[in-house]
């Protein structure tokens, strides 16, 4: 069971070209600062716009730096699943510990084609699979009956919500028999999905103040709700900035800010106005991650 705070790793870019030494350092020091696991590929780390070489390139760093000290979650999902399968493929192969894998995008398959797409990819690998649902970026919203059916299949082992429905972890919960990892996609409710039956977090605040919702998650789990709450209220307006524009724009700034890589990203997506700037910036001050 996959518990605690997991960067959904942002791609270091430099003139265009995947910056190999940022990203590998970047890895490093989110397990230093005691990040719960790193996933790598997701859509902070603009899987939709690196190649299928670019990707599987990024996973095997992410595990070569990884060594087995945090668990690596790599991304593969696809609105093709034969691409899905081919990613998922690769990441066995390249020692990642379990897959994230969204839900198709753009298609806007039925509930029966999701289940059907993520059986397929289930049935072709080996690997734990965690299904990302999102419907603010994908369209489609995976239901709780769904979710259910889909974690019978033995290696479908967790959601990552990022519905922002608090009523979700605990109706899932609730239909699910057994061990199903509950990771909430979203920052700002983070803690309240914890309260809801979840496991934890796979975050992008977590890009720039890794110690802090690393420590975040272990008050919850160890009881300490006045720290807990007292981080909570530290990080959520850096949660609401690093959202003020299109992530991952925002938290690439932010990153550049702390030396970490460029705030450059992949067209469309492009570097963030002035005034988003400062209001990263303050956001970053306020939570103690800058002077």
């Amino acid at each position: 069971m996959f518990k605690g705070s997991f960067p959904a790793l942002i791609t270091p870019m430099k003139d265009g070209s995947v910056d190999e030494d940022s990203f590998k350092s970047f890895v490093d020091w989110q397990i230093n600062e005691g990040s719960d696991g790193v996933v790598p590929c997701g859509t902070t780390g603009e899987s939709p716009t690196l190649s299928h070489e670019e990707h599987m390139q990024v996973t095997e760093m992410c595990v070569e730096v990884a060594k087995g000290r945090v668990p690596v979650i790599a991304g593969t999902g696809s609105n093709s699943t034969i691409e899905a399968i081919m990613l998922t493929q690769h990441a066995e192969k390249a020692g990642a510990d379990a897959a994230l894998v969204v839900t198709p995008y753009y298609n806007k398959p039925t509930q029966e084609g999701m289940y059907q797409h993520f059986k397929a990819i289930h049935d072709d690998t080996e690997l734990p699979i965690i299904i990302y649902n999102i419907p603010g970026r994908s369209v489609v919203d995976i239901s709780v009956n769904t979710m259910a059916r889909l974690a019978e299949l033995p290696n479908i082992i967790g959601v990552k919500d990022a519905t922002q429905d608090l009523a979700r972890p605990m109706l899932t919960r609730l239909a699910i028999k057994g061990d199903f990892c509950l990771l909430s996609g979203e920052d700002g409710t983070a803690v309240p999905f914890l309260a809801g039956g979840g496991n934890g977090c796979i975050s992008v605040t977590a890009n720039v103040a890794p110690r802090q919702c690393s420590d975040m998650q272990r008050a919850w789990r160890e009881g300490d709700l006045d720290s807990c709450m007292e981080l909570q209220d530290r990080l959520m307006p850096l949660h609401s900035a690093l959202f003020c524009e299109t992530s991952p724009g925002p938290v690439k700034y932010a990153a550049s800010l702390l030396g970490k890589c460029t705030p450059e990203a992949r067209l469309p997506i492009i570097e963030i106005a002035e005034l988003s700037k400062a209001k990263v910036k303050e956001a970053m001050v306020g939570a103690g991650l800058l002077n």
